[in-house]
């Protein structure tokens, strides 16, 4: 395929991707956006601003080159978290898709500003250990560069903590909502509907257990390296 064709591929994936997000009960009105980049083309490709879900056409996706300018004359506006997508790009380069939606669970522990402990296999299929939640950001952050910043604190979060955010596939951030990626748009969207599901069943959990004890790290291991890695076993090959 030549550089147009995949473009237009990548429009269809982000556009479809976009809508699964309301049918998937994660995104309410315009409150979310998924991205897809091409680090070989040097594009990266996401929802436009604002634009409601039942009238978007895969045409009005948005393509960017790495810093996050428009390539395209006439284009839309690109969505206002692109800068953070930009960053989270550069900072992690196995990741290939970017997710941020305001689901509800999720959003209730990041405003709650607590990391989401692992309480069981489900979590430990796909998120190696706690989902980690973020600081605050500073006054003078939100006031001089906000969604940058918010991709910034999200990539500190995961140095400061060791953390590998493949493993990880995605974070809370204080008081705004989750961001979840992966390495194709289809898998972060999924992880996005994986930790609002996680974030839901910890929540009961904690109301039937208060002293409910994170699972052992020897369950958590067996759960995730069978899905995960060079030994995976579970599924087809």
């Amino acid at each position: 395929m030549n550089r147009e064709e995949i473009i237009a591929k990548m429009k269809e994936r982000v556009f479809n991707a976009n809508l699964q997000l309301p049918e998937w009960g994660l995104v309410q009105l315009t409150w979310g956006n998924a991205s897809e980049v091409n680090r070989d083309l040097g594009v990266i490709v996401i929802k436009p601003s604002g634009v409601d879900y039942k009238q978007m056409t895969p045409d009005q996706m948005v393509v960017t080159d790495l810093d996050g300018k428009p390539l395209e004359a006439d284009s839309y506006r690109p969505s206002s978290d692109l800068p953070t997508h930009v960053v989270l790009y550069k900072a992690f380069p196995g990741v290939n898709a970017v997710v941020h939606t305001h689901s509800k669970y999720a959003v209730c522990w990041a405003q709650a500003g607590r990391d989401l402990p692992c309480y069981g296999t489900t979590h430990a299929d796909t998120f190696y250990g706690p989902v980690p939640l973020t600081r605050h950001l500073t006054e003078t952050e939100v006031a001089e560069a906000y969604e940058v910043n918010t991709g910034v604190v999200i990539a500190d979060t995961f140095k400061e903590g060791n953390l590998d955010p493949l493993a990880v596939p995605g974070v809370l951030v204080q008081g705004h909502g989750p961001f979840t990626w992966g390495p194709s748009i289809q898998k972060a969207i999924e992880n996005s509907l994986v930790l609002d599901e996680v974030c839901h069943m910890a929540l009961e959990t904690e109301a039937i257990n208060p002293d409910i004890q994170p699972l052992p790290q020897y369950v958590l291991d067996k759960h995730y390296f069978r899905k995960h890695g060079a030994n995976a076993y579970y599924g087809q090959k």
